[in-house]
């Protein structure tokens, strides 16, 4: 039988945005233990990798999928890959040993300044042998069009296996499906356009039959509509991070431990995601002021991702994602101070509408061409309404294993959106917390630099938390102030 499936309007939006110098992949950097993946000789048996990954296919069908559109229309579609080639997408690459964490940074900024291939499914993994430490590196590399971060966490658990010792998966005998003809698409693309104004309809008769309940539904879909654009009608200050675009891409890694931002967050107050902001805000702090720049007269912002995944669509590709805007406070010296602060922004945040409104845009842009939503995030990037993206996803608190092999580690790339040279992306894994910092090539060749000011902030606010502690412990001791988001 033929088969095709539509793209939705969002997940669409990251294949219109992408240009040579904007690449739309997610990726991720995994450490493993290198020593089970040896073959005989002593090097890397990708053989026998590729062999497993290829009985795990079926579990990610879009992975064997490529790209197509609907004629006239050009709205993309998928479909199967007549002349799949995993050995094309499964590559083997070195470092020369013994590796270090420099030369792994450098060839992750060479990786991911390149773009996927659009006549192929959207997908690599790069297997980098000889990294120091009896250490092999998984690079992944993942259209947005085809996952967001959570979709990305399933991803990793659905090629990784829970137990050391798993019983081998016989390989599917998948066979491509045909493609649908140009008839059948344009037939359908004409019925999903005259469906539209039925399900309007259906949506006016149910506000009809219960005027209360979808006039509250109307407002407060309006009122997070409102929410979502107010922050473009004024813009966020011109910072070192908004700078246009080149092709080149550079890359941070950073290491810390989930039970640490636990510690803090349970001293100090919030959430483990205020502690992840008030790091970033420390750490903006300190770089904008090696940089030269007065953080007293700048408004800073970061776009925070949040899943709108129903609890039942885990393990479903796609992008099921929306937005809230958060002010950091750059200007706030104290760490206790900064931590309230953003506790402060996220509670009305969290009370807001702006995640529905966010939700709200993204349907309405099922009712349209799919270039429309993507015009419309272009003009709003353009009034800077924040200066960065911050996206925190929580994975697998569990080790997970590739033929024996233990993942040590996992980082995460965030792709870049134009005006927009840095990403901050975060991922936790078996009790660990791994910050990617994700750049221009050009705009900010000073990454090391911020990758340490992170570290000195997040130092800061644990020093912080433990001066409580012990104040608290102690009687004698003047007790520090607990930040309050009263």
């Amino acid at each position: 039988m033929p088969y095709y499936e539509r793209l939705s309007a969002l997940d669409a939006s990251f294949l219109f945005l992408e240009d040579a110098n904007n690449h739309m992949h997610v990726g991720g950097i995994l450490l493993l233990d290198e020593r089970p993946l040896r073959n005989e000789r002593g090097g890397l048996d990708i053989a026998r990798i590729r062999g497993t990954i290829a009985t795990r296919l079926h579990r990610v069908p879009r992975f064997r999928q490529k790209l197509s559109e609907v004629p006239g229309e050009r709205h993309p579609i998928w479909i199967d890959d007549d002349r799949f080639n995993l050995e094309y997408h499964v590559r083997h690459s070195a470092l020369p040993r013994p590796g270090n964490e420099e030369m792994l940074k450098a060839l992750i900024g060479r990786i991911m300044s390149q773009q996927l291939d659009r006549g192929k499914p959207l997908w690599e993994m790069w297997f980098v042998e000889g990294l120091e430490g009896d250490r092999v590196a998984l690079i992944t590399k993942t259209h947005h069009c085809m996952i967001d971060g959570v979709a990305g966490a399933e991803l990793i658990s659905v090629l990784l296996d829970p137990a050391e010792n798993v019983a081998p998966i016989a390989p599917d005998d998948w066979k491509p499906r045909p493609a649908p003809s140009t008839a059948r698409l344009l037939g359908d693309a004409l019925l999903h356009r005259a469906a539209q104004p039925v399900q309007a309809f259906d949506a006016l008769r149910e506000a009809w039959d219960a005027p209360g309940r979808a006039g509250r539904a109307v407002r407060d879909a309006l009122e997070g509509v409102a929410e979502v654009l107010s922050p473009a009608l004024h813009s966020a200050s011109e910072t070192p991070l908004n700078r246009q675009l080149g092709p080149h891409r550079r890359y941070e890694l950073i290491a810390h431990r989930v039970a640490d931002y636990k510690r803090v967050k349970d001293l100090l107050g919030g959430t483990l995601n205020d502690v992840v902001l008030a790091t970033v805000a420390g750490a903006l702090r300190g770089f904008f002021q090696k940089r030269g720049l007065d953080v007293d007269r700048l408004e800073v912002r970061a776009m925070v991702p949040v899943s709108v995944r129903a609890k039942d669509g885990r393990a479903g590709l796609g992008n099921q994602i929306s937005q809230m805007v958060a002010a950091l406070p750059i200007h706030v010296a104290e760490p206790e101070e900064r931590l309230a602060n953003v506790r402060r922004v996220m509670a009305g945040l969290k009370e807001s509408k702006q995640a529905l409104g966010g939700r709200v845009l993204t349907g309405l842009g099922e009712w349209t061409v799919p270039n429309v939503l993507v015009q419309a995030v272009r003009m709003t990037v353009r009034s800077r309404p924040y200066n960065l993206v911050v996206t925190n996803v929580p994975g697998p608190q569990l080790p997970l294993y590739l033929l024996g092999s233990r993942m040590l580690a996992s980082y995460p790339v965030a792709p870049l959106t134009p005006g927009q040279a840095l990403n901050v992306a975060l991922f936790s894994y078996d009790g660990g917390l791994y910050w990617g910092l994700n750049a221009d090539w050009d705009a900010l060749a000073d990454l090391p630099v911020l990758a340490e000011e992170i570290r000195f902030a997040f130092g800061e606010l644990q020093a912080a938390a433990e001066h409580l502690a012990r104040s608290d412990a102690d009687p004698e001791r003047k007790p520090r102030r607990r930040g309050r988001i009263a």
